[in-house]
């Protein structure tokens, strides 16, 4: 009995210990994500150049981070995912500093760049995670935890960002991320153990090259694509016409590649099964019908004098983003913790259900009512933030394939950031579309409804996901 105590109490120490060093390295990254947009601003003027092209620092950041997704789980399994870990955060570090010392708008680029590098740092550490937590109860509700982080850290990660911005300047807010991210490594370091199961496996860097240029070229096409809402302009539509076709032929490279290597990144047989498109085609729609809306629309109608509720950035914050990004963070472990009981599918398809009623709210009678309003974006926190994105994040690690752990959570990171990007660019297209009708409410109603029928194709998507079953326990 004596013996069994011990055993128990150093796993749950172990597990703890692990815990705080993967937790750090998680809000490290979110922060380096998130608490840049309230000082683009002060970034813009400190830097002498115009909102635009600090925008594009951003989208860098974020399509760097879908890139190194793709690949760094995968290469994680095989050269040790705490080796790989490490490495994620000193990089974050370093690209941190050379973002800090900018002198000018290109070297702010390299930074963002490089600092994108510890992209999949969520999806590695939930693969860390389940290799060291057997009990499917206990890893849902620490993988809750977990993942939770990435909807925003309690929603002050905005506050801390614009806090800095406005009384130490953008530099500040670098130099935090610095001691974060070094802080995040000696935590890893210390309490995190290293694991890698394809040890031995040689990495299929042909497949990681036609992979990266596919998504790379399709994500630049977004992006292109999106600049269209704005102006229109023969040469951006042709370059994003081109870029959508090399997106397309790498593809197929990759595919071949991938058939007819010894030790594929990803056997074309997994890419063909249920668990596979079924969570990816998920999550892209997911995040289509519900991102944009949520970071660019709500925001922007309820600060608008008209026909909005002409609320101040700072009070919009304290009541849509910070509620909805609080109760993200507060129901996740709970979400997490249901899952292996009730199902990993049938908890995603509940939060799928409520995040469909909480657009209807915020569509129907949110957009006239502020209450109403903050209603729904209160829903939304606990049904996506909290539920759908917990479980979406989940299905990547429970239905990756047992002999290649990492490779359906990055490909569901790349899902996210596909998914995201399509968002940025369909809603904002349909409210310039519409907004020509002369009635800007109608606009809005539209576009939140395109999102609700967005995310009511993917529930359907949803509703082809495969049980996970190895990841679930009886009642």
């Amino acid at each position: 009995m004596t013996a069994t105590l011990l055993e128990t109490r150093t796993s749950r120490g172990n597990v703890t210990a692990l815990m705080v060093a993967l937790l750090a390295a998680c809000v490290a990254f979110q922060l380096n994500a998130s608490m840049l947009s309230p000082a683009l601003v002060t970034m813009g003027n400190e830097l002498n150049t115009d909102q635009a092209v600090i925008g594009l620092s951003q989208t860098w950041f974020f399509t760097a981070a879908a890139l190194f997704s793709l690949f760094l789980p995968r290469l994680s399994d095989i050269i040790g995912r705490k080796k790989i870990l490490i490495g994620m955060m000193l990089l974050m570090a370093v690209g941190s500093v050379i973002a800090a010392l900018a002198p000018d708008v290109t070297w702010l680029f390299v930074g963002r760049i490089i600092q994108g590098v510890s992209g999949p740092t969520v999806p590695l550490c939930l693969i860390m995670l389940r290799s060291a937590v057997s009990n499917p109860r206990k890893y849902g509700t620490l993988m809750g935890l977990i993942t939770a982080v990435n909807g925003g850290v309690a929603g002050v990660d905005s506050f801390v960002g614009g806090y800095f911005a406005e009384h130490f300047g953008f530099r500040s807010i670098f130099w935090l991320m610095v001691v974060l991210a070094v802080v995040a490594t000696a935590l890893i370091a210390l309490l995190a153990g290293e694991s890698k199961p394809a040890a031995g496996t040689t990495m299929d860097w042909l497949g990681v090259f036609f992979i990266v240029v596919a998504v790379g070229a399709l994500l630049t096409a977004l992006n292109e694509g999106s600049k269209l809402v704005g102006a229109f302009s023969t040469g951006t539509l042709m370059l994003a016409i081109v870029l959508v076709a090399v997106a397309a032929v790498a593809f197929y490279a990759f595919w071949t590649v991938e058939k007819r290597a010894k030790e594929p990144m990803v056997e074309t047989v997994h890419l063909r099964q249920r668990s596979t498109w079924a969570p990816l085609l998920t999550t892209t729609l997911t995040m289509t019908g519900i991102f944009a809306v949520i970071n660019g629309i709500i925001p922007a109608y309820v600060q608008a004098a008209a026909p909005g509720f002409g609320v101040g950035p700072t009070e919009m914050s304290l009541i849509i983003l910070t509620p909805y990004a609080l109760l993200g963070w507060l129901v996740g472990p709970i979400s997490g913790r249901l899952a292996p009981v009730l199902g990993y599918t049938r908890v995603l398809r509940i939060g799928m259900l409520g995040s469909v009623a909480a657009l209807a709210i915020i569509a129907f009678f949110g957009l006239s009512s502020l209450p109403m309003m903050i209603a729904g974006t209160v829903l939304l926190g606990i049904m996506y933030a909290g539920t759908v994105n917990i479980m979406l994040n989940g299905l990547g690690v429970v239905l990756s394939p047992a002999g290649n752990p990492g490779f359906l959570p990055g490909m569901n990171a790349g899902a996210f950031n596909l998914g995201a990007g399509l968002s940025f660019l369909v809603l904002p297209a349909v409210l310039v579309a519409t907004s020509a009708l002369g009635d800007p409410k109608a606009s809005y109603l539209t576009v939140v409804v395109t999102g609700l029928v967005i995310t009511v194709a993917a529930f359907g998507a949803s509703l082809l996901i495969p049980k996970p079953v190895e990841a679930e326990v009886a009642e």
